[in-house]
């Protein structure tokens, strides 16, 4: 190669390596100073809301949430750190954060004080990681992940001890919405609309139903592994388009367009797509569209519950339904699962998965020629 051949060859090499530098999961970011490693933690605990582990994503998504309400966004901001300082062992992956950034965002957004009410900062910001410690010492016995059932269980349990009526701490009143009204007909569907509800249903996973925000969290997917950004479209079109169960169970169309119908089968479609097994097609066309339309109708069962004790149905049905998909085991070499501390992002698991493989025939190819020398000794 000659000199200017080189010299056109740098920046494109240049431009490459900052390319696999901010995508991933960004690994070289945990060899930094302490207070770079914590920053660093608090911005995967935000992006490990949607199983991704990269700062430039987590500060996307929270950039997203200011767009949404920067009230909203400071209570994520604030769970995230308290979690990710109560478990400083766990700062590189964000592991301890995603669960305090949905509990401070939800707080706020079902608190019926508005925003900007400080005293709302200090209920449930340092209990979490007791939470996320006795599930997870729980669940390791199956080599399962805790998901976001913390965050769920210390909602529900907020918002059962304050309800309406609090002198301090009053929630929002929840109630359950009457279905097949005259204008859910078919002839009243909005199509627009009704496609505006994928993208939408993947930002509702923060709570946030702003066109905005759900383009922010997908552009932070895409960044980090184009593998999730597709599955959670994909989950959150199951959920709600007219071939997904939103519409299929009589949902309100007011609950389908707000993306309600979409965030849990975004979770479980990213969850079963390529996060906790191998990326093959097996595992990216039928699991997780089982697991979205089950899931789907676990939601339409499992709200009727929650809504009659004046609770939020959170991510109870993705967390239920994928829990249940994890516990089973299959004969098919194609839908592997690598153990719970190789998980990575999509790409990276195939490629351990493939690297797995390849040892494990090579010891085979070894043990096989050993015993021919065995049987001519």
């Amino acid at each position: 190669m000659g000199p200017s051949n080189q010299l056109s060859a740098e920046p494109s090499g240049r431009c490459l390596r900052a390319v696999r530098f901010f995508t991933g999961d960004m690994r070289r970011c945990g060899q930094w100073v302490l207070i770079i490693q914590l920053l660093d933690g608090v911005l995967r605990g935000t992006a490990q809301v949607m199983f991704v582990s990269n700062p430039v994503s987590g500060l996307l998504i929270l950039t997203g949430l200011f767009l949404q309400n920067p009230w909203w966004a400071l209570n994520s901001l604030l769970g995230a750190l308290v979690s990710t300082v109560s478990a400083l062992k766990a700062i590189f992956a964000g592991l301890h954060g995603y669960n305090g950034t949905l509990v401070g965002m939800l707080m706020a957004a079902f608190s019926s004080k508005g925003n900007w009410y400080w005293w709302l900062l200090f209920p449930n910001k340092c209990c979490k990681i007791k939470f996320s410690s006795a599930l997870s010492s729980i669940m390791s016995k199956w080599d399962l992940p805790i998901f976001t059932l913390p965050f769920n269980i210390l909602t529900c349990l907020h918002i059962a001890a304050t309800g309406t009526a609090h002198p301090y701490f009053p929630e929002v009143k929840i109630q359950p919405k009457v279905h097949l009204q005259h204008s859910d007909s078919l002839a009243n569907l909005s199509i627009p609309q009704l496609f505006l509800s994928v993208p939408v249903g993947v930002g509702q996973v923060f709570g946030c139903d702003s066109p905005w925000t759900a383009c922010l969290v997908l552009l932070a997917l895409l960044l980090c592994s184009p593998a999730v950004c597709l599955h959670a479209l994909l989950g959150s079109a199951a959920g709600s388009l007219k071939f997904g169960a939103g519409l299929a169970l009589a949902a309100p169309h007011e609950d389908v367009y707000s993306g309600l119908w979409g965030y849990n089968s975004a979770l479980s479609c990213i969850a079963i797509g390529g996060v906790f097994y191998g990326l093959t097609w097996q595992t990216h066309i039928l699991p997780h569209l089982q697991v979205s339309l089950r899931q789907c109708v676990m939601l339409s069962h499992f709200c009727t519950v929650p809504y009659q004790l004046a609770l939020p149905a959170c991510t109870w049905p993705f967390c239920l339904s994928t829990l249940t998909f994890l516990l089973l085991s299959s004969e098919n070499p194609a839908i592997c699962r690598p153990p719970l501390s190789a998980v990575s992002y999509p790409e990276e698991n195939r490629h351990y998965l493939r690297q797995l493989k390849m040892s494990e025939n090579a010891l085979s190819s070894c043990k096989g020629e050993q015993t021919p020398e065995k049987m001519e000794g």
